[in-house]
């Protein structure tokens, strides 16, 4: 049973899951700094505050937070921006190159071909001329 887990472990599937995760998290830690630090200053330049996270009403003596709201939709919006023009449009764009200079698909060599080509090598470089030889195409 444990040597299963360690193969599932293992397999390269798993570890780039990992690696792809720890890199998301830490690539999470840029975009948020970008978004407080930056983008929440051109807001608190442009509207006077760069943290919604106080704005909120009193309903009954009750308070009514909407800010931390206000704040979560503006981070996912930055995020998916960074997202879409930092990776997105670049992989599209890498694709759309590609596929553009992708070369023909060549048809390969049977091995009789192969073979014929070979022996013809051979026969050239050792100096026979084929006499004697019984020489067929395929």
């Amino acid at each position: 049973m444990l040597k299963g887990f360690r193969d599932f472990i293992m397999r390269g599937n798993v570890i780039e899951l990992a690696i792809a995760f720890i890199l998301g998290v830490a690539f999470n830690a840029i975009v948020q700094a970008f978004a407080t630090g930056f983008i929440g200053g051109l807001i608190g330049a442009i509207g006077g505050t760069p943290d919604f996270g106080r704005w909120g009403f009193t309903v009954n003596h009750s308070r009514v937070v909407i800010g931390t709201t206000i704040n979560a939709i503006i981070n996912f919006l930055i995020v998916a921006a960074v997202i879409y023009f930092l990776l997105v449009v670049p992989m599209n764009k890498l694709a759309e190159r590609r596929k553009r200079g992708e070369a023909p698909v060549e048809v390969l060599p049977t091995s009789e071909e192969l073979l014929t080509d070979i022996r013809d090598l051979l026969a050239a470089q050792n100096g026979s001329n084929g006499a004697g030889e019984v020489h067929r195409t395929v």
